[in-house]
């Protein structure tokens, strides 16, 4: 039984990186799923990916490209100010300027990056690195 899809999508890539596969398919799927991935490839962690349509719930089928160490979500999710940004990067990223967190705020579905540069807050989804 599968109780958080962004859980168990974020676990299924981890696990594709660490075998050294080139794809992995995502189910059941999201539009908040789709829209963390949209992050992933802007900040090129993952190559693609395509929403194929199964007259279910739909899959995601990811191309994967071998940057990611580690990512997964965030429990709780926190409510982060502009000004706490930095306490949650040194929590859950390994270094300065090295991976990205995935936040949901106002203004979508955004890496901490872009929320800095918005001067925006929001609630802390998942972190890839």
């Amino acid at each position: 039984m599968q109780h958080d899809p962004l859980n168990d999508a974020m676990s299924s890539i981890r696990n594709a990186e660490k075998v050294g596969k080139q794809e992995c398919t995502i189910v059941p799927s999201s539009k908040l799923v789709g829209r963390v991935l949209k992050v992933m490839v802007d900040n090129h962690y993952i190559k693609e990916f395509e929403f194929i349509e199964d007259n279910k719930a739909g899959k995601y089928t990811v191309r994967l490209n071998g940057h990611i160490n580690e990512c997964g979500v965030v429990r709780p999710r926190y409510s982060i100010k502009l000004a706490d940004m930095e306490k949650f990067e040194s929590r859950y990223l390994p270094a300065q300027d090295f991976g990205v967190l995935i936040l949901t705020t106002t203004k979508g579905i955004i890496s901490h990056v872009q929320a800095k540069e918005l001067g925006i807050g929001g609630k802390l989804l998942a972190f890839v690195y």
